[in-house]
């Protein structure tokens, strides 16, 4: 077994680095993993178990606490340059205190470690192999999606941070995005901490990169991340897990068997030492379903375009009546239906600007991820959304378990009566006695319109694999307030939601 010590690595600019080394004495050829640390006071403190089996099988390892956390010196750069170059400061440091020879070398970590290690790998021409853990892709997507400030993350991360010691321009581009204030510059920084960016420096050496992520992902939702697992041409894998941010992967944390964390370490065993183990035939694509919440009841696909079969379009039509004057009530008298055949020329308006009971998530990151986990998932009666806040479609029974693979994608025309809007989906799996759960959302927000002007909004929601029970029925809830976002919308106006005959209201379900 290789001594544990404590160390401390020189960083940028002279700032120290708090870590550990797990460092074979007897100089052996060996590779290594670094291991930069999460968005956490604990630094690398939160690796200690998993660090210690990588050295039980035979690498050099060395974790570290990223500048601004734990004992580190240094102010958070929030995956800018500095966290870049201290990287690269940290194989250097290993590369310097391995008696023997570093055959290659593995960048891994959890959340902030996770996108710290793709970005190091696109910068530093020594990474062979990344395993990004509850991960991000695209920051500014993730920060911004559909041009909707995603509050419940920033806020998280402030929490989280603690006693951090995050730098000015870290501060000052949370407080921007929190307040609504110089955008464009918040996704200028963002896009320079974005994997995204760098895809053609990962291409072009072919680096082998491992994804995990959770399916109701509130943190890094999964669309950003799988648009940069879907540009990289080298060698890959996606994990999709059952749960919410760093929730999947807690356990292997700890040492004990994880799918995730397990998957990782055979990644590495492959492209480090190059162990012919299987992982990179077994299709790059494996996930869970949600609420088969046992580990060994996974999928696997050989491409992510091979996840989704075939897609059914639902269309939006309007209630039994024709319409409503906005004055419905909380029934289900109001909802209009998601149909087969095409419907037009209907409108239904809503009171906007108040949130109802249809929300994206019960809590942000860990409580309601655990939860669903352990097969618990938080349970809506669909009774209680205000058909006064919000407009309601209601699909058919469906006659044979549905198996919703992908990401589903929403086409809707409304008419606000305020300049700015905001529009949340949401889509339920509804069982006979009105009893829901979530199985994704999506937020969209048309910022700068004009009060009385029609605004057709394209919406993907967040991809999910869900398999509908035979008897359930498909809800899509709009409504235009959530706790995870900032909304544009002003409060006692009108959303009124149409189906053009040039633009007809659609949703398209993915099945596989």
């Amino acid at each position: 077994m290789a001594p544990f010590q404590l160390v401390k690595i020189p960083g940028v600019n002279g700032d120290k680095l708090d870590g550990a080394a797990w460092i074979h004495p007897d100089g052996t050829p060996r590779p290594a993993i670094i291991l930069p640390s999460p968005w956490t006071q604990f630094g690398w403190h939160t690796y200690a178990a998993m660090a210690t089996k990588y050295a039980l099988a035979g690498y050099n390892v060395l974790a570290y606490s990223a500048r601004g956390f734990g004992s580190s010196e240094g102010e958070v750069d929030a995956g800018g340059p500095l966290d870049v170059q201290d990287g690269s400061k940290a194989l250097d440091y290993l590369l310097a205190h391995a008696p023997g020879r570093t055959t290659k070398v593995g960048f891994a970590g959890l959340s902030y470690g996770s996108g710290l290690s793709q970005l190091i790998a696109a910068h530093d021409s020594r990474v062979d192999a990344v395993a990004a853990l509850s991960t991000w892709g695209d920051l500014g997507e993730a920060f911004y999606e559909n041009r909707t400030r995603h509050l419940g993350s920033v806020r998280a991360l402030q929490t989280v941070a603690g006693n951090a010691r995050l730098s000015a321009r870290t501060r000052q581009e949370f407080a921007d995005i929190l307040a609504n204030r110089n955008i464009p510059q918040a996704l200028a920084w963002a896009k320079q901490r974005s994997p995204q960016t760098y895809v053609k420096q990962l291409n072009k050496r072919r680096v082998p990169v491992l994804y995990a992520q959770a399916w109701h992902e509130t943190l890094f939702p999964p669309n950003q991340s799988l648009k940069t697992f879907n540009s990289l041409t080298g060698p890959k894998r996606i994990d999709m897990s059952i749960g919410d941010h760093a929730g999947p992967e807690m356990t292997g944390l700890g040492g004990l068997p994880n799918h995730v964390t397990d998957d990782a370490r055979r990644w590495f065993d492959r492209f480090l030492k190059g162990e012919r183990n299987g992982i990179d035939t077994e299709g790059q694509v494996n996930s869970q379903v949600m609420w088969k919440y046992w580990p060994w009841l996974r999928e696997t696909r050989p491409t992510w375009g091979a996840f989704t079969e075939r897609t059914e379009r639902l269309n939006l039509t309007a209630p039994d009546h024709g319409g409503r004057d906005g004055n419905g009530t909380d029934g289900n008298s109001t909802d209009g239906t998601l149909g087969a055949a095409p419907s037009t020329g209907w409108r239904m308006p809503f009171t906007s600007g108040t949130d109802t009971t249809a929300s994206a998530a019960g809590s942000i990151v860990f409580v309601a991820g655990y939860e669903e986990m352990v097969g618990l998932p938080k349970t809506y009666r669909t009774r209680t959304i205000s058909r006064r806040h919000a407009a309601v479609w209601t699909g058919a029974p469906v006659q044979a378990t549905t198996r919703l693979r992908g990401a589903p994608k929403l086409r809707l025309t409304y008419t606000p009566s305020t300049a700015g809007s905001t529009v949340i989906a949401h889509l339920f799996d509804v069982d006979e006695n009105d009893k829901a759960h979530i199985i994704t959302h999506a937020p969209f927000t048309s910022p700068d319109g004009r009060a009385g002007r029609p605004v057709t909004a394209d919406i993907t929601l967040q991809a999910a694999a869900y398999d509908i029970p035979a008897g359930h029925r498909l809800m899509l809830v709009v409504d235009t307030k959530d706790p995870l976002y900032g909304d544009a919308n002003g409060s006692g106006g009108t959303l009124t939601i149409s189906s053009p005959r040039a633009r007809p209201s659609y949703l398209d379900v993915p099945t596989g």
